[in-house]
C-alpha cells in the first residue's frame, strides 16, 4: 500500500495510567497498514515519553499549538484525518470534548476533525459513574462520537470495577470497522437487549478427553463488541473461550457443554430483543461418559456410541416472543450433493430463524482466523454476499440487517 493510500489515523493519548496501552494500539494500527500520528496531552507524556510514540509511529510528536506554526497543525491534523481515536479518554478529555474546549493540540484536533471520532474511556469507577461524566458521554454520543463502554476489572492500585481500558485488540478492531464503514457507527441498538452465543462446545468422553470443534469464539466476540458500541445491552454466552478477554461492556456467561449453553441461552433469551446463535454447538455427544480416563490397551477400542444433542436454535425459534429477532450461523462445506449455499438454504428453512449467516469453512477459512466472509440469508428470500473482511465488518453487516428487521424494514 502506497503511503498516500494508507488511512490516516490520529491517535490522541490522554493523561491516565492506561496511556501505556496506547502503544499496543499504535502498533496494531501501523502493522495493519495505517498511517498514525500520535497527539498526546502533556499529562500523557508523564506516563509514556514522546520518543516511544515517535519510534512506533514514525511521525513527530507535539502537544501544543505553537510548534511548527506555519503548518497550522491545530487545524490541519484534524482536517486530514480519516479517523481520530483517543486512548485513553480520561474524564477530563471527555469533559473538554463535550464542551468544545481547546487548550492544546489534541482538543483543537477534536474540534477540527470532520471524520469519525472514537473515544475509549479509562478511569476509576466513581469517575465514570459520576453524573457529569455520564452527561458528557451522552452529549458526545448525541453528536455522533463513538464513546465505548469501559471494561470491568483491576484498576489502579487495589481497586476493581468498571473503568478499565478495553483490550487493545478490541480497540484496533473497532477503529478498523469505523474506517471501513461508509457512514458513522450509529447508536441504533440503544435500549435493546441482545443475547449472543460464541465459541465451541466440548462434550466429555472421560475426565481428560472431549469431542469439540475449532471455533475460537472470535466472531461472537466481534458481534458482542459491535452491539455494545451501537448501544445494546449485551449478554455473551461463551463456550470455551478462556483465551479471549471479556468484551468491554458485555456480561459474559461461561459454559462448556452444549447442554450448559442450551440452559444459559434459554435463561437469557426470555427477555431479549435479539438472539444470535454464533456458537459452534456439537451435534452429538458421547452416549456414556467414562468416570475414569479410558486406558490404552493392546486391543482395538470399542466403537464410540453417540447421541444427538438438542437443536438449540430450533428451540429458541419455537419459544420466541413477539417481535424477537433471531439470527443463526451455519458453518458449511460443499460436497458431492450440493454446494455451500445450497446446503445453507435447506438449513435456513429447517431452522426457521429470521437471518442465517453462512460461512464456508475449511483450512484457513472462518475458524481460528481474523477475517471472515459468507452470505446473509433472510426469510424474504434475499441472499446477500458478505465480502471478505474483518469479523467486525461482518458483524456490522449483520447488525445493519437486524436493525432493519427491528424497525419493520424488509432485508
Amino acid at each position: 500500500m502506497s503511503p498516500a493510500a494508507r488511512p490516516a489515523v490520529v491517535l490522541g493519548v490522554g493523561g491516565g495510567i492506561a496511556a501505556y496501552k496506547a502503544c499496543e494500539v499504535l502498533r496494531g494500527l501501523t502493522e495493519s497498514g495505517h498511517a498514525v500520528r500520535v497527539v498526546p496531552t502533556e499529562a500523557a507524556l508523564r506516563f509514556v515519553g514522546a520518543a516511544t510514540f515517535e519510534a512506533l509511529s514514525g511521525n513527530p510528536v507535539q502537544t501544543g499549538v505553537f510548534a511548527d506554526v506555519p503548518a497550522v497543525p491545530h487545524v490541519r491534523i484534524g482536517q486530514a484525518a480519516d479517523l481520530v481515536l483517543v486512548v485513553p479518554a480520561t474524564a477530563d478529555l471527555l469533559a473538554k470534548a463535550a464542551h468544545g474546549l481547546a487548550d492544546d493540540l489534541l482538543t483543537n484536533t477534536l474540534l477540527t476533525a470532520r471524520c469519525p471520532v472514537l473515544m475509549v474511556p479509562a478511569m476509576h469507577t466513581e469517575m465514570w459513574e459520576h453524573p457529569a461524566t455520564q452527561d458528557n458521554v451522552a452529549t458526545l454520543r448525541r453528536r455522533g462520537v463513538v464513546v465505548t463502554e469501559p471494561a470491568s476489572g483491576r484498576l489502579t492500585g487495589v481497586d476493581t470495577g468498571k473503568g478499565r481500558l478495553a483490550d487493545p485488540v478490541e480497540i484496533v478492531d473497532l477503529a478498523r470497522l469505523l474506517l471501513a464503514r461508509a457512514d458513522a457507527l450509529p447508536r441504533d441498538l440503544a435500549g435493546r437487549r441482545v443475547v449472543i452465543s460464541a465459541g465451541g462446545t466440548r462434550e466429555p468422553l472421560d475426565p481428560v478427553r472431549y469431542l469439540g470443534n475449532r471455533s475460537s469464539g472470535k466472531q461472537g466476540w466481534a458481534l458482542a463488541r459491535t452491539a455494545v458500541a451501537r448501544g445494546a445491552t449485551v449478554t455473551l454466552v461463551a463456550a470455551n473461550t478462556a483465551a479471549l478477554p471479556d468484551p468491554a461492556g458485555a456480561e459474559v456467561v461461561r459454559v462448556s457443554t452444549a447442554e450448559e449453553l442450551r440452559q444459559a441461552m434459554h435463561k437469557s433469551a426470555a427477555n431479549a430483543d435479539v438472539i444470535v446463535m454464533a456458537a459452534a454447538v456439537a451435534d452429538f455427544r458421547p452416549a456414556h461418559r467414562a468416570e475414569h480416563k479410558i486406558k490404552k490397551t493392546g486391543r482395538d477400542p470399542d466403537p464410540l456410541a453417540l447421541t444427538r444433542n438438542p437443536d438449540i436454535l430450533v428451540e429458541l425459534v419455537a419459544a420466541r416472543t413477539p417481535g424477537q429477532v433471531i439470527v443463526g450461523f451455519a458453518a458449511e462445506t460443499g460436497d458431492t450433493s450440493a454446494d455451500v449455499l445450497e446446503h445453507a438454504r435447506v438449513k435456513h428453512r429447517a431452522k426457521g430463524c429470521d437471518l442465517l449467516v453462512v460461512n464456508a469453512v475449511g483450512e484457513g477459512k472462518a475458524f481460528e482466523t481474523e477475517d471472515n466472509a459468507g452470505w446473509l440469508l433472510s426469510t424474504d428470500g434475499t441472499e446477500r454476499p458478505i465480502a471478505l473482511g474483518s469479523k467486525a465488518q461482518l458483524s456490522s453487516e449483520v447488525w445493519d440487517a437486524v436493525v432493519g428487521l427491528l424497525n419493520g424494514e424488509l432485508q
